[in-house]
């Protein structure tokens, strides 16, 4: 039961970590001046909204998932597998990049809490092919799964990862010599693909601890297309910035779900989103970080309906598969609101 904790950097990864220029007061810094909880929210306000059942946190039918065949999948220009929350699967050619993967049909370290929708269970590690590169943005349950992983490992080619992140892997027997971890700005030559580590505003920790291990975004150059991996982040300058000095990008994958006023600098808010393509430059938005979990109190569809308006209005085009559908980039646009039909 231990392992699924992980393991804190140590050795040659900790003084690298302790030589960062994000690294201060035995912690990794956000670039802003980053509250956990807003100005006007306590432990008790957050409480007592988590227990909140006045909406439907959870579909109460089935998610209308595509089983594909993804052992088979070839793309001629840059395909998208979503299989809901955070975790999605880029294809190119025959070259496949997962990421922050959790099959395990929990986002949690204990099996009966934060359980996946029914419907988005039929994804599993063993339904994955081999992987070329696996993304693991930061180290929170939801996105950095053991089981998943773990079950993954004899899958993975290579792994590019936050800083600080290899640690939990090495321990779940992840050999160090695939492992590229990088800090923000810093670039990793994967297989003609680079990766670099962009800035987000969010915070790290698998148990009490908080922040010793990197959070980031990853800008991918790969056969002449720009994708902006977005992970888990608050809304701020960072956006802008990026798209300035690595912009412009062809898709951007941004979180738009479990967000919360009490946590609003740390998850954005759909409108936030849209703004955050815009910042970022992007030819396509894809929200994620919804669909699979509830581990806000919004409404499962609010997050869909709010980023999906917010696009309308901001004229960003937008695209909306079903879990485990193929996404073309080529396809431009793809807004049909499909989640209106679960009951």
């Amino acid at each position: 039961m231990l392992s699924v904790f992980g393991k804190k950097p140590e050795g040659d990864r900790l003084k690298r970590i302790q030589n960062t220029s994000g690294y201060r007061d035995a912690a990794f810094q956000n670039e802003s001046h980053t509250p956990m909880m807003a100005e006007d929210s306590n432990y008790w306000t957050v409480m007592r909204t988590m227990f909140d059942r006045s909406v439907p946190r959870k579909p109460s039918g089935v998610i209308p998932a595509v089983a594909t065949d993804l052992h088979q999948v070839i793309a001629d220009d840059l395909d998208v597998y979503w299989f809901g929350h955070s975790s999605y699967l880029l294809v190119s050619g025959k070259v496949r990049i997962l990421v922050d993967p959790i099959f395990s049909g929990h986002a949690s370290p204990f099996p009966g809490m934060v359980k996946a929708f029914k419907g988005t269970e039929i994804f599993t590690a063993d339904a994955m092919p081999d992987i070329d590169v696996l993304i693991i943005t930061h180290d929170h349950y939801d996105h950095l799964d053991y089981k998943t992983v773990s079950a993954l490992r004899h899958k993975v080619k290579n792994v590019v990862c936050s800083l600080g992140v290899g640690a939990h892997l090495n321990y779940w027997g992840y050999d160090a010599a695939r492992i590229h971890e990088l800090y923000w700005h810093e670039s990793a030559e994967v297989d003609n693909m680079t990766f670099t580590a962009l800035p987000a505003r969010h915070f790290s920790g698998r148990m009490f601890t908080r922040n010793q291990t990197a959070w980031s975004a990853f800008s991918l150059h790969w056969n002449g297309k720009r994708i902006y991996i977005g992970g888990d982040s608050g809304y701020d300058v960072h956006f802008a910035k990026t798209g300035a000095q690595y912009g412009p990008f062809d898709l951007a994958i941004l979180e738009c779900g479990q967000y919360n006023p009490t946590w609003k600098y740390i998850h954005m808010m759909p409108e936030e989103t849209v703004q955050a393509a815009i910042d970022l430059r992007a030819t396509i938005l894809m929200p994620v970080h919804w669909g699979k979990f509830a581990l806000s109190v919004h409404s499962w569809t609010e997050p869909a309906d709010r980023v999906l308006q917010a696009a309308i209005e901001k004229d960003v085009p937008m695209a909306m598969p079903k879990p485990g559908a193929r996404y073309s980039l080529a396809q431009g646009s793809l807004t049909d609101p499909w989640w209106r039909e679960v009951r």
